[in-house]
């Protein structure tokens, strides 16, 4: 891993005396795609304000090839695109006059602002309304403008805030993959979303923010990996008589955390994929079903959110507690050390007592 193209050390923002960015200390790579995940109030938009040098920091210091640009509003502007949830071109001027004007703001020679107007237009699919007003323009046609606008001086940062915000899933969709186009041209991308489902397949590293401070950052799979106990195993039968198979599920007390319903699919959480296939394999040919899909797949990027942001201590069931000693041994035979299992834990939420009991139970 090379040094990092941003980095963020110490960083901190107020505002009337309230904290709203803690201690925030991120490094991005060159050609990353990274993603900043949070609810809304989490501090994702400010975090990214104080990279433009919208905010000023009140302290710390933000990076960029190991110089610090904190306050340097020129060599900002060199650097980043940047297109906000709220679109930033004008609504009376063309798709074509929007470049144009972006160009000469941004100091671009004539020549380089035709060439850099048609490339754009090309890249966001808006060649055949390039001559339309922009404010004629729908809604996501508009969001691709305003991504043009921020990419006309070819930034080798490009910061999405938001970007599918409003959008319907379809739009959605393929301003994800106009995004991924983009980074695939040797972009680095910083991108913040709520929307965490969309982000976990595009991205090549997140963090992840939760009221002004930053709980964790690393790949998508890695954060599934250490931070959720659990698989998912999804099934689907005919004719479907999902509550016959539960009851006998939970009669079998095979390291079953959860089963829940989902668009006519049973949807089941285990720390121990393995022997619960065996068992749901029998109950369906015990129960007449005709097995249509069986799949196991590591939980969502959800998953993970909830428990990194949610309460740092709750009760065990004794069920849970099994899981939880289950868990361990697993991650003892994989060598994974006393303290980071310790350490991962407590971030799921478990008191330290019952991490540090677990952990003397499984040698």
């Amino acid at each position: 891993m090379g040094p990092p193209l941003i980095e963020f050390r110490n960083v901190s923002k107020e505002f009337n005396e309230k904290r709203i960015l803690k201690d925030i200390n991120l490094r991005i790579l060159q050609g990353d795609l990274f993603g900043i995940i949070g609810t809304s109030g989490a501090g994702k938009t400010s975090l990214l304000r104080c990279l433009i040098g919208f905010y000023k920091i009140n302290a710390g210091q933000i990076l960029f090839e190991g110089k610090n640009i904190s306050g340097n509003l020129r060599q900002i502007r060199e650097i980043f695109g940047f297109a906000s949830q709220d679109n930033c071109f004008y609504e009376n001027l063309t798709v074509e006059e929007n470049l144009h004007y972006f160009g000469r703001m941004y100091g671009l020679k004539k020549e380089l602002i035709k060439e850099r107007s048609e490339e754009l237009v090309t890249l966001v699919e808006l060649q055949k309304s390039k001559k339309a007003l922009s404010k004629n323009l729908s809604g996501g046609m508009q969001r691709r403008l305003d991504l043009a606008c921020s990419l006309m001086h070819s930034p080798k940062i490009l910061i999405l805030d938001e970007p599918t915000a409003g959008l319907d899933p379809i739009l959605r969709k393929h301003m994800w993959k106009l995004i991924k186009k983009i980074h695939e041209s040797g972009t680095t991308i910083i991108v913040s979303t709520h929307l965490l489902s969309e982000i976990e397949h595009v991205c090549t590293n997140i963090s992840i923010i939760s009221e002004g401070e930053v709980l964790v950052v690393d790949s998508p799979d890695k954060l599934k990996d250490l931070y959720s106990k659990n698989e998912e195993i999804h099934l689907e039968s005919f004719p479907g008589n999902y509550k016959k198979i539960r009851e006998k599920l939970k009669k079998q007390k095979a390291g079953i955390a959860s089963i829940a319903e989902r668009e006519h699919k049973l949807i089941i959480y285990t720390s121990r994929a393995e022997p619960v296939l065996g068992e749901l394999l029998k109950i369906i040919d015990e129960s007449k079903e005709k097995l249509l899909e069986l799949s196991v797949s590591k939980p969502s990027l959800d998953e993970v959110f909830e428990v990194l942001t949610g309460a740092k201590e709750k009760k065990t069931s004794e069920a849970d507690y099994a899981s939880l000693k289950n868990y361990v041994a697993d991650a003892k035979k994989e060598g994974i050390a006393e303290d980071k299992i310790k350490e991962t834990l407590m971030l799921q939420g478990h008191q330290e007592s019952e991490v540090e009991k677990v952990l003397k139970e499984t040698k």
